[in-house]
């Protein structure tokens, strides 16, 4: 029976996971099938992402309310999680595209040897794959790792780590159900007559109604669309990120929009002066989590709060100091690598990459030096100075 229960579980679910196999997530599968009507309508009126639902599988095609944010990259199946570079996205378009040629069945070579070949004209020539190196093979490895998590191959044979060191292949079952599925976009690149990288990029994330922009309903529509998408997919919206034309729209119709919001996933608005944070009870539709375990996970709270407290933009040296005095602090916790010297930039690295993807810092420059900038909702991580009443009322 359809309740409201069921049907915030079927929406987190779709924003959890949009590409459902009914073979690989049977229960999730039929969740979703079963409040399809009313998850369709309300995708398509509040974000234009079309959901798409048949025997078996079900794909919620997302497009980002930012196309331009780098700060939450695909990241390869499997326990390292390293997030996919330039080469790695060019390497699974590659492959998605040669797949798309391919028999039922391929092996891993075979797709290595199209992906070579493809990768060899003229449009490519600023990336060098010849799989001669092993990070080359690791890359590849990466992203067929990520097709089969997703489920565009299933391994029928073989292992990836032997292809790495050369001593091996694998094979795989092409899934065209699920391949066919892969595109998010309104539009096919194909039909896209742009020439500049970004401009393109744009023109892929659009709804269908951002073409037609002649009356002021459809003009509302889309901005509804991309501020209800950066809604679902961003930590925070800041108002400052915001054009006029959305800003003006969302003073107008915040409640409209946040209410909508909550009804469908359970999440809950909390609105500041700065901005909107959609804040998830449940916490469990996120990709990075504050505070994390680890010495990383400890670095980078410990950073936050002391860029907090500063409440101003430190350099990369500063943090890098910062982290010093930490090491030596928290040495009977941290680990081994963390402590030796010369590792403060890549902690301080690995911290301000997962506090600018929670939009709680940015980047700029000070006196021509590259700096990391508290945002406003950072002020919650800042530590006050303990309040003690005594039995007099004073503050000792």
């Amino acid at each position: 029976m359809s309740t409201p229960e069921t049907l915030h579980r079927a929406a987190r679910t779709l924003l959890r996971r949009p590409l459902l196999r009914a073979s690989a997530h049977p229960r999730e599968f039929r969740l979703v099938r079963e409040h399809a009507p009313e998850l369709r309508r309300w995708f398509d009126r509040n974000t234009g992402w079309r959901l798409h639902v048949d025997a078996e599988t079900v794909r919620l095609r997302k497009v980002p309310g930012d196309p331009e944010d780098p700060t939450h990259p695909a990241r390869e199946a499997g326990r390292g999680r390293l997030a996919f570079d330039r080469r790695r996205y060019v390497l699974l378009c590659l492959s998605l595209a040669v797949l798309e040629r391919a028999e039922a069945q391929t092996a891993l070579g075979r797709l290595a040897e199209q992906i070579v070949l493809e990768a060899s004209a003229p449009e490519f020539a600023d990336l060098e794959f010849t799989l001669s190196t092993r990070d080359q093979r690791m890359d590849l490895v990466a992203v067929v790792r990520t097709l089969v998590d997703i489920g565009v191959l299933s391994r029928v044979a073989g292992d990836e780590s032997a292809f790495v060191g050369d001593r091996g292949d694998a094979l795989y079952d092409v899934d065209r159900r699920v391949l066919t599925g892969m595109p998010a976009g309104a539009r096919g690149p194909s039909t896209i007559d742009l020439t500049g990288h970004r401009d393109r990029l744009h023109a892929l994330a659009e709804d269908g109604v951002a073409h037609q922009m002649d009356s002021d309903d459809l003009r509302n529509t889309a901005v509804r669309h991309r501020l209800t998408r950066r809604l679902l997919d961003d930590p925070v919206l800041y108002f400052d990120t915001l054009t006029e034309e959305e800003r003006a729209y969302l003073l107008s119709q915040r409640g409209a929009i946040t209410r909508r919001i909550s009804e469908l996933t359970g999440l809950v608005a909390e609105v500041r002066a700065e901005g909107i944070a959609m804040v998830d009870p449940d916490d469990d539709l996120t990709d990075l989590r504050m505070p994390e375990q680890g010495t990383s996970g400890h670095a980078t709270l410990l950073l936050a709060e002391h860029l907090a407290a500063a409440g101003r933009p430190l350099t990369l040296d500063e943090l890098g100091a910062k982290v010093r005095e930490l090491a030596e602090e928290h040495s009977s916790y941290w680990s081994k690598s963390a402590r030796a010297p010369g590792s403060e930039p890549a902690l301080v690295a690995t911290a301000v990459e997962r506090l600018r993807a929670l939009g709680l810092v940015g980047t700029t420059l000070v006196e021509g030096r590259p700096a990391v900038a508290p945002r406003p909702a950072l002020a919650r991580y800042a530590v006050a100075r303990p309040h003690v009443i005594t039995p007099e009322g004073e503050n000792p």
